[in-house]
């Protein structure tokens, strides 16, 4: 029985619980190769609910996501890097969930932003088509995780899902600024990308042990663009950004980094909490494929700060979110 057919068994809740823990853990044992990893992804995708997009919208859309389990304790930067694109006028389909590993989730971080989560599928293309933004709950898109969550939750160490996260959004998103908890994850992840059909894509895994691109050390990363994988380092001296300590970038609980957040926008945040966004919104612009290089990218995220469009636009986002 092929990876993939072992997959569909376990989705399909065809597994005994100690069938299902065998199985996962012996591909963590033997270590989960690129093409064990796609498997699982493809047939998640197969089991997700998904949103009803025009084949345009789903063209445009991008998602900036990590695999979490950094334990960085950061400020939420992603999702405020996905909110930062949305005001630049990207269709940005953030896939995530609750707190895991962190005192706050990209769920956690948006409700203290007072959106509302309890969109469905419809609302949540509204959203993609009117703001540029729409949040794809993890929980309410993936029913099978509900049988497949106590098998995780008995295994001590990682599984496999702890790798392919990121990479099950149900709008199959084909464009990614997608953090691993490791750099020794990079070149499995662009791999897996590349058997997706990803048309642009960045890895990163930063020096000092972030799924983000760092300001505090140097990021490695895997740049997928047309069935290719070119490999490089980030440093963020060489975009004219200082290093900060790692200590500059810290959140705390969904309260207190929401108003990171809304400090961010209101350019009323200190320069390491605005560069690390700037940076990864940069990272993130390129893969979107609308700007010729990452300093143009970064002059554009630093104006719709500064002119106070992304704030008037996280405004909109949350307002549409409780209007629908």
């Amino acid at each position: 029985m092929t990876t993939k057919e072992q997959f569909e068994r376990l989705f399909a809740n065809e597994m005994s619980q100690e069938e299902a823990r065998s199985f996962l853990v012996g591909l963590y044992e033997k270590g989960e190769s690129a093409e064990d990893v796609t498997a699982a992804v493809e047939v998640m995708r197969e089991h997700s609910v998904k949103l009803p997009l025009s084949p345009e919208l789903a063209d445009r859309a991008i998602d900036i996501v990590g695999t979490g389990g950094d334990k960085s304790g950061s400020f939420n930067i992603s999702t405020t890097v996905s909110l930062l694109l949305a005001s630049l006028g990207r269709v940005v389909a953030k896939h995530g969930n609750r707190s895991i590993t962190s005192k706050s989730g990209a769920a956690d971080l948006l409700e203290a932003l007072r959106y509302n989560l309890a969109l469905g599928v419809e609302e949540q293309a509204k959203m993609l088509e009117d703001t540029g933004f729409a949040f794809i709950f993890a929980m309410n898109h993936h029913p099978a995780m509900k049988h497949i969550m106590p098998v995780r939750r008995s295994i001590e160490h990682r599984t496999v899902f702890n790798i392919m996260g990121p990479l099950t959004n149900p709008t199959g998103a084909h464009k990614y600024l997608m953090g691993v908890f490791s750099p020794d994850f990079i070149d499995t992840m662009a791999e897996v990308l590349v058997a997706l059909d990803a048309k642009r894509a960045f890895v990163v895994s930063s020096d000092d042990g972030m799924d983000e691109i760092s300001i505090s050390a140097p990021t490695q990363f895997a740049w997928v663009s047309e069935g290719r994988i070119d490999r490089g380092i980030i440093d963020p001296r060489e975009h004219g950004l200082s290093l900060a300590p790692k200590e500059a970038i810290l959140g705390g609980e969904s309260v207190e980094n929401a108003a990171i957040t809304r400090a961010i926008f209101a350019n009323e945040a200190t320069d390491a909490q605005r560069d690390i966004v700037l940076l990864n919104a940069a990272y993130a612009l390129f893969a979107d494929g609308h700007v010729r290089d990452i300093q143009e990218a970064l002059e554009m995220g630093r104006e719709v700060i500064e002119s106070g469009t992304a704030a008037k636009h996280l405004d909109r986002i949350v307002a549409l979110s409780n209007a629908l």
